[in-house]
């Protein structure tokens, strides 16, 4: 048929070279197009940033002492600036220094070293990725933000980990909350919040440029420009590209998926007076994903973003941010989807005494168009959905070293109604470096138009195999956690986190005999949850820290009387039930640097995944001041392993990169 034919056009030298097939035609034709465009930003940007001081240099990127990560400001748990070693949560902060020496080149794999994340490539551009259970390719408990733009798709209520990408030099820190955050981010940050924060433009100026290649991936580079303006306002702006190799077929061969992606943007910051600070950034990107069978899927789209800060009278402070993002993703025999999504927010925050209240709103309006296939029917097409939110909390210091934290958010959208999400956190800090915290939380998914929407069919016969229902309803989670987080001397550091959830109306899937619809989505499955998350820190030597991490789940899935689900809820998680990862940080002679992550994975159930164990290499080696070198090994210990329920297998992987600053 002619997506096979055209598949066998792009690898007509599969025979002689079987990881090498040839891109197609309209493969190159849209790349070009993309490295163009990218290459026209680089040429508009104001020559005076190559001349600019790097703020960006790694020599600045101290490594922090234990004390000093201890100290380090978060803001993810109460939407303020607090210390790591008070926080009410479990949290983990990955800083500019660690995302440095991970060698990663795309968020997922940097995501991996974050405590308690279950991290699973699925194919070329799909990962699975979640906190406490319920891992799926559509894991959709789990909210990600980038700068404070939700990247959350109301398709299936998660994320399109292909479509999410920045210049990770840029990343100042990336705060990992386990356990709800809706609270203060709102409906979906059920099992966590993962939150991206990139760095100022002043602490970007001059100029980076980089890239490099290897056996898997075959091409990645970027570069990046700062400097200021006339008015003293900071700008930077950046480019990269990427070229990911497929994966591999249990027997070796080539599954033939490769992504080719590109991406450009900016940011601008300044001030005006005293008081006020604002910022703006945006990004566009565009990309080609390669099918064994089919066509390529595109993906391409854009996001805009501003935020504004002003300190008022009597310390309070008022904060206002806006964003604007359109996406765009083409699936050949799935579906397509073009989505523009506009989300205002203010807040404000005023001390009152002992009360720290922090209090505000939004609004989000996202509108879609989803085009049907064989497979895969929505109905309506097209739809536009609404948020509306208010949210409030009150940090209240009851002693010196007790905080009580009461907080909620209310939501109405336009499928589950009115919500509340509420939650208790209680922190005692004896001292500087012990703090023991508890929470109690609500928090609730709310439907999506996979849930509601969707028609699965029989390509064959045309007829409808699962539907969606409207009268799906909010899933929902009540959270008890406890926690400990103690540094008993200066080179080491516990963190330890327990948790019970108790979920209610997770989705199931309900025979209706009778009916044109043989299974429709429902909300008759329960789960009760429980682990324990313990993370240590160790400064061994001045020039050699060590990290391990442990994460003990358990996962017990229970039916509403009435349901006749045959799945047994399998298809809403694919979780292990432990997982290990020892980290090994070390500063040789010579400016080389050594980093190891040595990982082991419980074994999934269904469908069964055996446990696996892997190592990651870095060598790092600064020739000059200006100039870096790494080579980095991934999955070293076997030539390739399985990671979720797929057909196709993570292979091992060499890659080498330069860097350099000017």
């Amino acid at each position: 048929m002619p997506t096979a034919d055209r598949s066998e056009d792009r690898c007509v030298r599969r025979a002689r070279h079987p990881r090498r097939c040839r891109r197609s035609r309209r493969s190159r034709w849209t790349s070009g197009r993309v490295a163009l465009a990218l290459l026209l930003a680089a040429a508009l940007a104001p020559t005076h940033a190559l001349a600019a001081s790097s703020q960006s240099d790694p020599r600045k990127l101290k490594r922090l002492s234990l004390e000093e990560l201890m100290a380090l400001d978060v803001t993810s748990v109460s939407k303020r600036s607090e210390p790591l070693s008070g926080a009410a949560a479990a949290i983990t902060v990955l800083t500019a220094d660690d995302i440095r020496r991970s060698g990663a080149v795309t968020l997922p794999q940097l995501l991996r070293l974050a405590t308690g994340l279950s991290v699973a490539r699925f194919d070329s551009r799909t990962y699975a990725i979640s906190a406490r259970g319920f891992n799926i390719t559509t894991a959709n408990k789990l909210l990600v933000l980038i700068d404070g733009r939700s990247v959350y798709t109301p398709l299936f209520s998660g994320v399109f980990w292909d479509a999410q990408d920045v210049f990770l030099g840029d990343v100042e820190r990336v705060e990992v909350i386990r356990g709800p955050g809706a609270a203060l981010w709102g409906a979906n940050a059920v099992n966590g919040v993962i939150n991206v924060i990139t760095k100022r433009a002043q602490d970007t100026q001059g100029g980076v440029a980089g890239g490099g290649g290897g056996t898997e991936t075959r091409a990645v580079g970027g570069a990046r420009w700062g400097g200021r303006l006339a008015g003293g306002q900071a700008w930077r702006t950046y480019l990269k590209y990427r070229y990911e190799d497929g994966l591999a077929f249990a027997d070796g061969s080539d599954a033939r998926d490769p992504l080719r992606r590109g991406q450009g943007g900016f940011r601008l910051d300044g001030t005006r007076g005293e008081r006020e600070v604002y910022n703006f950034e945006g990004d566009l990107y565009s990309g080609l994903i390669g099918h064994a069978v089919f066509d390529d899927t595109d993906i391409h789209g854009g996001n805009l973003v501003g935020h504004w800060t002003r300190k008022l009278a009597g310390g309070s402070e008022l904060a206002l941010q806006a964003w604007y993002d359109h996406t765009y993703r083409r699936v050949p025999a799935q579906f397509e989807e073009s989505r523009d999504t506009v989300d205002v927010e203010a807040q404000h925050r005023v001390t009152l005494g002992k009360h720290e209240v922090l209090w505000g709103g939004g609004y989000r309006v996202s509108t879609d168009d989803v085009g049907t296939s064989a497979l895969v029917t929505w109905v309506p097409r097209s739809r536009t959905l609404e948020l509306f939110s208010l949210f409030a909390q009150d940090e209240i210091a009851l002693q010196e070293h007790l905080h009580l934290t009461l907080a909620s958010r209310f939501e109405v959208d336009d499928y589950s109604g009115f919500q509340a999400q509420p939650t208790v956190r209680l922190a005692w800090t004896p001292s500087p470096r012990q703090t023991v915290w508890g929470a109690v939380s609500r928090a609730v998914r709310t439907p999506t138009r996979i849930d509601t929407d969707v028609r699965f069919t029989n390509p064959a016969s045309g007829a409808v195999i699962i539907a969606g229902s409207e009268d799906f309803r909010a899933e929902e989670v009540v959270a008890f956690e406890l926690g400990w987080r103690v540094q008993p001397e200066r080179r080491v550091s516990f963190d330890l986190a327990l948790f019970h959830n108790s979920y209610d109306d997770l989705r199931s899937q309900e025979p209706t005999p009778g009916t044109i619809f043989p299974f429709v989505l429902a909300n008759n499955l329960n789960a009760e949850t429980a682990g324990l998350e313990l993370a240590v820190r160790y400064q061994m030597l001045p020039w050699w820290r060590w990290y391990a991490d442990v994460v003990v789940f358990d996962k017990d899935l229970s039916f509403d009387p009435g349901s006749h689900d045959p799945t047994g809820g399998l298809g809403e998680g694919n979780d292990p039930r432990q997982q290990y990862q020892l980290r090994s940080s070390l500063d040789l002679p010579g400016r080389l640097e050594l980093d190891a992550v040595l990982r082991r994975i419980g074994e999934l159930p269904s469908p069964r995944v055996p446990a696996y164990t892997e190592l990651d290499l870095r060598l790092g080696w600064r020739a000059r001041p200006d100039l870096d070198f790494t080579l980095v090994g991934r999955n070293l210990l076997a030539p390739q392993h399985l990671e979720f329920g797929s057909l196709e297998e993570a292979e091992r992987s060499l890659s080498g990169r330069v860097s350099w600053r000017f």
